[in-house]
């Protein structure tokens, strides 16, 4: 099967085609910059940078693999959560070209995507394992049994861990988005200059990053402005952040008892988290799973592959339906 896949849930228009026996063939991904002099996604603009580039890149994709519409056997596109405006634009593609070819066109729930991304890369894990999902609106761990089926074990009671590291970025002045570039900051800086907290560290699988974050608001405050102050400081939080999502994590595999952990999410792609994980994992006998960076954030190709797999399993097409919220709970096993 031929699963041609769109995402559209927030400002990255991403378009891949996936086989369910070949693998990925290719992807695409149009990265929108005019948020950047707004400090943030502006949803209307999101929505109409879609509109503009979602059928060009479909066009592009086909044409870079010889192909046409019609070799396509079922269209998967992120139904949520999301924003609204932005996830219509994908859905209604989607269906409108579904109906047109005559095929099945399926809505993905956008954190399963996530999830599964590490099954798209050459090393994967396989059911089950225990995943640490880390994003701008999103810290969750799941207890991962198969496709569809996910228990949160822990989430985010506040601030997600990339919504902290964002907010912190922009606390030290750094441009939007902000999670890269407090990382590139912080890999000069040194890590045990300042002492910041570690909330709920000693207990439970719950994370907390409000508190965190005004730690840091305070330190920056009574701080000098110099550079290597500037990058002890984003040094200090991100080690924060990599300590508290180890502790967690591995205390959620602990638990349990799985030897399998997928990374997933933006945050995700942060160098010193993989390496940090990497060399415990090492250690203590388990391993760890990550997408490549790039599809770490919002991509096509894990929306392709995911509902790919919800296609292969006999679930059918619904209406068009996308959900701004929708939490991963939700979620059900294809029927």
């Amino acid at each position: 099967m031929q699963v041609l896949g769109i995402e559209t849930s927030c400002d990255e228009t991403g378009i891949a085609l996936y086989h369910s026996e070949k693998g990925l063939l290719a992807h695409h991904i149009f990265s929108q910059v005019s948020h950047e002099e707004y400090g943030g996604v502006v949803p209307e603009l999101a929505s109409r940078d879609h509109v503009h580039k979602v059928i060009p890149l479909i066009q592009s994709l086909l044409a870079e693999k010889k192909l046409n519409a019609a070799d396509i056997d079922g269209i998967a596109y992120t139904a949520g959560p999301g924003l609204a405006g932005a996830l219509l634009v994908g859905a209604t593609v989607a269906k409108g070209l579904a109906f047109a070819l005559g095929i099945p066109a399926i809505g993905v729930h956008h954190l399963e995507g996530h999830l599964l991304a590490p099954m798209l890369e050459e090393t994967k894990p396989s059911f089950p394992f225990l995943t640490l999902l880390v994003s701008g609106g999103h810290t969750l761990l799941i207890k991962t049994t198969a496709l569809g089926e996910y228990e949160i074990l822990g989430e985010s009671l506040d601030d997600a861990a990339g919504e902290a590291f964002d907010k912190t970025a922009k606390l030290l002045g750094l441009p939007y988005p902000g999670g890269p570039h407090l990382a590139v900051l912080a890999s000069k800086g040194e890590r045990h200059r300042f002492k910041l907290p570690r909330p709920l560290i000693d207990r439970g699988l719950d994370f907390s990053f409000s508190g965190l974050k005004t730690a840091v608001s305070q330190l920056i405050e009574k701080s000098p402005r110099d550079e290597k102050t500037q990058a002890d400081i984003a040094a200090a939080f991100e080690q924060a952040v990599i300590d508290t999502l180890i502790v967690k994590a591995t205390r959620a595999l602990a638990i349990t008892g799985f030897n399998q952990l997928v990374v997933a999410g933006g945050v995700g792609a942060n160098q010193h988290l993989r390496q940090s994980l990497t060399q415990l994992a090492h250690s203590q006998g388990f391993q760890v799973f990550y997408p490549r960076p790039s599809f770490c954030t919002d991509n096509g190709a894990m929306i392709a592959y995911a509902g790919c797999q919800r296609l292969l399993k006999g679930e059918k097409s619904h209406e068009l339906q996308v959900r701004a919220r929708w939490p991963l709970s939700e979620l059900r096993p294809p029927l």
